[in-house]
C-alpha cells in the first residue's frame, strides 16, 4: 500500500485559502482598536469608570481564525471591570444585564454607526457592514480572601441574568501554551495550529457552518487527538481526523479545556453533524491509499473534501499525465503512526 504525499499542496492551500490575509488582519485590528477607543470615549462622556483592561480572546488571539467567503468573522474583545466600578448612581451593583447595557450604550454613544451595538445574552455585539462583528463580553473582577488570608481574584462573566465564573483568556492561554510546549519538544505546535485551522475550514463549508459544531469544540478535539507527522501536514490532518472520528463514534461528549463544564454533551446534534461530515471525508480520502492513485486523483479527493478546485487548479496538475512523478508530489510507504513514548498507536 502506498501514500500520496500532498504536503506541498496542503501548505499552499493553508497559506492561500485558509489563513487570513495581512490586509484582513490589519483591518480587523484597526476596527478592534477603534472599538476600544469608542468604548473609552462613551464611558467618559457618561461619566462611568473605565475597564481595568480590555483583552482579545478566542480564535483571533489563538490565531486559528480562517477565511470565510461571507466575511462571517467573530472577534472577541473582553472588557474587565473592577467590581466596585460596576455600580449605578445610587451605588447599587449593576445586574449582568445592566452591565452589558452600559457597555452597549458606550459603544453607540455618538450614533455614528448605521448598525448600532446590541446587547446579547453573553456579550455586546457590534456588527460591521463588511460582514463580521466584534463581541464584547463584560466581566467583573471579584476579589476574595483564601484560607491562608491571601487576597485572590477571579472573573465573572455577565451571562444572561447571572454573573458566571469564567475567563476566556484561560482558554487562549491553554491553547497557546500547548503550541509552545510542542515546539520545544519533538512535535510541532505550528503544525497543530495549521491542522486546527484546516479542520475549521473544512467544517465551515458555506452549506454546513450553521449546522456544525463550534470552533472551540473543533479546537479541543484537534488538541486531544492531534497526530504529528514531520513535514507532512496532509498526513497529520488525515490521521488526526481518523482519531477524532474514532472518539466521536464512541461519544460526542467534548470536555471544556479549562473548567468542569462540557462544551458538548453525549448526543449533541452539532457534534454528530460534524462527525458524519468527517466520516464522509475520510471515505473520500481512502483513494489515497491505492497504489494506482495518481496525483490528479489525489488532488481531486482533497478538492471534494474541502469543496474547492484549489488542488486540481495547481499549475502542474497534468504534468506526466497526472501520474505523480513530478516534483510537487511523491509516493512514499505508509508507516503506522506511533507514539514516541511507547504508548503504541496514536488514535
Amino acid at each position: 500500500m502506498a501514500d500520496i504525499d500532498c504536503h506541498g499542496e496542503m501548505t499552499a492551500f493553508h497559506r492561500d485559502e485558509v489563513t487570513l490575509s495581512s490586509a484582513q488582519q490589519k483591518d480587523m485590528r484597526e476596527r478592534r482598536d477603534n472599538g476600544r477607543t469608542r468604548l473609552q470615549n462613551g464611558l467618559t462622556v457618561a461619566d462611568h469608570p473605565q475597564p481595568r483592561e480590555v483583552k482579545s480572546q478566542g480564535s483571533y488571539q489563538m490565531r486559528t481564525m480562517v477565511q470565510d467567503s461571507g466575511n462571517d468573522y467573530d472577534i472577541d474583545d473582553g472588557t474587565y471591570f473592577e467590581q466596585d466600578d460596576l455600580k449605578d448612581s445610587n451605588g447599587t451593583a449593576l445586574s449582568p444585564v445592566a452591565a452589558r447595557q452600559r457597555v452597549c450604550d458606550a459603544l453607540k454613544w455618538d450614533g455614528r454607526f448605521k448598525q448600532e451595538a446590541t446587547v446579547k445574552s453573553n456579550c455586546v455585539r457590534q456588527e460591521y457592514a463588511v460582514g463580521y462583528h466584534i463581541d464584547v463580553p463584560v466581566y467583573r473582577v471579584v476579589k476574595t480572601v483564601n484560607g491562608s488570608g491571601e487576597s485572590v481574584e477571579h472573573y465573572e462573566l455577565a451571562s444572561g441574568d447571572d454573573w458566571v465564573k469564567s475567563d476566556a483568556r484561560a482558554v487562549t492561554r491553554w491553547f497557546n501554551d500547548l503550541v509552545g510546549e510542542l515546539n520545544q519538544g519533538e512535535s510541532d505546535g505550528s503544525q497543530m495550529r495549521r491542522v486546527t485551522k484546516l479542520t475549521k475550514k473544512f467544517a465551515r463549508r458555506e452549506s454546513w457552518k450553521d449546522e456544525t459544531t463550534s470552533g472551540i469544540c473543533i479546537t479541543k478535539l484537534v488538541v486531544d487527538h492531534f497526530v504529528h507527522k514531520e513535514t507532512r501536514d496532509d498526513l497529520a490532518l488525515r490521521e488526526t481526523w481518523k482519531a477524532i472520528e474514532s472518539k466521536l463514534l464512541a461519544s460526542t461528549e467534548v470536555k471544556h479545556p479549562v473548567n468542569s463544564a462540557n462544551l458538548a454533551e453525549h448526543g449533541d446534534e452539532e457534534v454528530v453533524f460534524f462527525r458524519d461530515c468527517l466520516s464522509s471525508a475520510l471515505k473520500t480520502l481512502q483513494v489515497l491509499d491505492s497504489a494506482e492513485t495518481t496525483r490528479k486523483k489525489a488532488r481531486e479527493a482533497w478538492d471534494e473534501v474541502f469543496d474547492t478546485t484549489f488542488f486540481t487548479d495547481r499549475p502542474d496538475n497534468d504534468v506526466d499525465g497526472g501520474n505523480g512523478k513530478g516534483s510537487a508530489i511523491t509516493v512514499t510507504t505508509v508507516e503506522t503512526a506511533r507514539r514516541s513514548d511507547g504508548g503504541g498507536r496514536f488514535g
